[in-house]
């Protein structure tokens, strides 16, 4: 049987796990058929590090300064959350760059000069990989001192800002006028998480309070003005400054959420403490139940339907496994293998050298080395049980 038939038998099981568990075929069928998932997970995470081998820099970065100094944080994290450890070459060249980026004077972890950007991603992204590493002896001080900086870069009282605030509790790109914004949070709560901080830190519920402000939804917690039009329980870019969006060029006019922003949302939610029984999460959880898919991301316009596809996956991917359940049902009542879908979505798309790449160049994503990270995070999530 030549290659590709091969692949897209096996690509052809994968999809067929979850059928098999939801119509009850037998238990040899289902296992036979996660065996075959489980050998196209492998096959589809080693070309990708084949891939990422190749196109490492030198230095062991990855892409072009300074972009590189985030985007390497998060193939980094990639690598060895799909088994590629500190112990490995490529990996190991990753972690020295990263090294290299610690600020001993301020804490952070984005370089040591004027040239560094995007500061609280950078950290954040870094810490993850310093996290992953999983050397705490040697890395301790450097993610302790990180948090810190990470804690000084969130909107709140220290920072001028009271809880009636709509900056309040929410982290932005860099420096004191930098408005924050979802995406931000996000990553900056996953770091926190990553480096071990207590759940119950001020910090998660200072975040909490900002989260809550991004959601349509009317409620004690976010009473703006425009929380109430689409009232759907989906989350948008940030709810600072009577809400910005990035769902299409109208930033300010289109309040409408979307599926990376809403996925963003419940996970960090699920991060500062909120339950299922929660009003904002059931809200939330009845969005995506509607909006099922990993064609696209949700709740774009048909113009921008690809419009940031590989964050919206990795961040799919860490808010499925958060919510701790193996299948999710959706609004019609059909039971879905959500590893079993990601798989298969991200097992398709791929390019035949193993990278991934978005041809919507919004976001970075038109950068084979960042969209690349992103589906091996997404990636780590999704490797069939045996």
């Amino acid at each position: 049987m030549g290659k590709g038939k091969r692949v897209s038998g096996v690509l052809a099981a994968a999809l067929g796990v979850a059928a098999a568990v939801g119509l009850g075929l037998g238990r040899g069928q289902a296992v036979g058929q996660q065996e075959d998932a489980a050998k196209l997970w492998q096959t589809t995470v080693e070309k990708a590090v084949a891939f990422l081998r190749k196109s490492q820099n030198e230095n062991g970065s990855w892409s072009r300064e300074p972009m590189s100094r985030g985007i390497t944080g998060i193939v980094v994290t990639g690598l060895i959350r799909t088994g590629y450890g500190p112990e490995d070459p490529t990996t190991a060249k990753g972690l020295k760059y990263i090294e290299s980026l610690v600020n001993a004077k301020s804490g952070h972890i984005a370089g040591d000069d004027a040239k560094a950007t995007l500061i609280n991603y950078v950290t954040s992204v870094n810490v993850m990989a310093l996290a992953a590493a999983k050397r705490e002896e040697k890395y301790r001080a450097v993610i302790g001192n990180a948090v810190k900086y990470l804690k000084s870069y969130q909107w709140d009282e220290a920072r001028g800002v009271t809880p009636d605030h709509t900056y309040y509790g929410g982290a932005g790109y860099a420096g004191d006028k930098s408005r924050p914004d979802l995406s931000n949070t996000a990553f900056f709560l996953e770091a926190l998480k990553e480096a071990g901080v207590d759940k119950n830190d001020p910090a998660f519920k200072k975040a909490l309070v900002f989260v809550s402000r991004c959601q349509n939804f009317k409620s004690e917690f976010n009473t703006a003005e425009w929380a109430g039009k689409y009232n759907d329980g989906s989350f948008i870019y940030t709810g600072a400054n009577q809400g910005e969006n990035r769902r299409t060029d109208d930033t300010k006019g289109d309040l409408a959420g979307y599926g990376s922003m809403t996925y963003a949302g419940i996970k960090s939610m699920i991060y500062c403490g909120v339950s299922k029984d929660d009003p904002r999460m059931k809200k939330a959880l009845e969005w995506i139940a509607k909006n099922y898919t990993l064609d696209a991301n949700p709740g774009m316009p048909a113009a921008n339907s690809q419009r940031g596809l590989y964050y919206y996956y990795h961040t799919f991917a860490k808010c499925m496994d958060a919510l701790g359940e193996d299948t999710f049902t959706d609004a019609q009542g059909v039971k879905h293998d959500w590893r079993a879908d990601l798989l298969a979505a991200l097992a398709k798309r791929q390019r035949p050298d193993g990278s991934w790449v978005n041809e919507n160049d919004r976001w970075m994503e038109g950068d084979p080395n960042l969209v690349t990270g992103y589906a091996l995070m997404a990636l780590s999530y999704c490797k069939p049980k045996k």
